[in-house]
């Protein structure tokens, strides 16, 4: 109780909590199997499916993609990135308290990828969970890491995207097949008092679901549905554009920052068109928009984080630069992630 016309105090926020969240560290892996355009062509054309190399690339920029073998999973995937990530943010697995892994291809129904990845690094005892918001995982993962940091749930977060769409794909559907890659990324997230991670902003409608989704599913002991995925493109197309603009002016405003104050755009790997069209709307050049579309393919959940830590290893990315991160999915989803560097 406060006495009879006393000032009540106000709590000061506890010293321990951080102000922000940034990235200490980045890391990618890739299935050791390249498939060109070529190579998928001439695979494609023994089951009577006709596309060519120009076709994929005038359309996507696609040149290649990567493939899991068999026996791969996805949290074989993440656990390359992480480790990367790690050496890079020069820490230990122990020294985390988070995991969070973006998959819409996890390993089993459950237990969760991230689980798996945990034991896989030789932890336990930290929260471990995955997020599915398909191409837009990683930066709902992103933000969901963000928050628990800030609310100091947690300190040091491995975040990941990890995916191996080749096992879902209809070969037989020269529209989405060609389009999609296997492959993981992932970032160390830390607990600090420097800006890093500036405004995030998340979106979801599901009354556009079947544009783009997977309607299969396991029920007792048989597949019910379709298990491979099914996409109208030019549906998706002309969604995304718009939506991407959207929440990159919504992130911005956020933060107090203008388009002018972005060193970099790290988008969806998902087409070339897309990305280039977002870029032009942020009156930003293709130069300062990280592309890795070319080489990867479309990694859903694991493309931005893959995308990142390419632009961070190849030297275009420095530390102090604003990037925006963004994407849509499955869903639908869509969002982006504005940080400093």
């Amino acid at each position: 109780m406060t006495p009879h016309g006393a000032t009540p105090v106000t709590p000061e926020k506890s010293p321990s909590m951080p102000q922000y969240s940034r990235i200490t560290g980045t890391g990618s892996y890739l299935p050791p199997r390249r498939v060109t355009n070529q190579q998928l062509v001439e695979q494609l054309a023994q089951r009577g499916v006709e596309t060519s190399d120009q076709w994929i690339v005038e359309r996507t920029g696609i040149q290649a993609r990567h493939f899991a073998d068999d026996g791969v999973f996805s949290s074989d995937l993440a656990v390359h990135a992480a480790r990367q990530a790690l050496e890079a943010a020069n820490c230990q697995a122990g020294d985390i308290d988070l995991i969070i892994v973006a998959t819409s291809t996890p390993d089993m129904v459950f237990p969760s990828t991230a689980s798996i990845v945990q034991h896989k690094l030789g932890i336990a005892g930290c929260p471990a969970f995955d997020v599915q918001a398909v191409c837009t995982g990683f930066i709902y993962a992103l933000t969901v890491a963000d928050s628990m940091i800030r609310s100091g749930a947690a300190s040091k977060a491995l975040v990941i995207g990890s995916e191996i769409f080749s096992r879902i794909l209809d070969f037989n559907d020269r529209t989405t097949c060609v389009l999609f890659g296997d492959g993981a990324g992932a970032v160390v997230l830390e607990a600090s008092n420097e800006p890093g991670i500036l405004a995030c902003d998340l979106h979801a409608d599901g009354s556009h679901r079947e544009i783009l989704h997977v309607p299969g599913h396991v029920s007792g002991g048989e597949i019910s549905g379709n298990p491979l995925l099914q996409m109208d493109g030019q549906a998706v197309f002309k969604l995304a554009v718009g939506l991407l603009e959207k929440t990159a002016t919504a992130a911005l405003e956020k933060a107090g920052m203008q388009k002018e104050d972005i060193d970099w755009l790290v988008p969806h790997q998902a087409n070339i068109r897309i990305m280039l069209s977002t870029a032009r709307k942020l009156r930003l050049s293709p130069e300062k928009v990280i592309q890795t579309v070319h080489d990867h393919g479309n990694t859903s959940a694991a493309s931005i984080p893959l995308a990142l830590d390419v632009g961070v290893r190849n030297g275009q990315i420095q530390r102090g630069q604003k990037l925006l991160l963004e994407g849509v999915g499955g869903g639908f989803t869509w969002g982006s992630v504005l940080l400093q560097y």
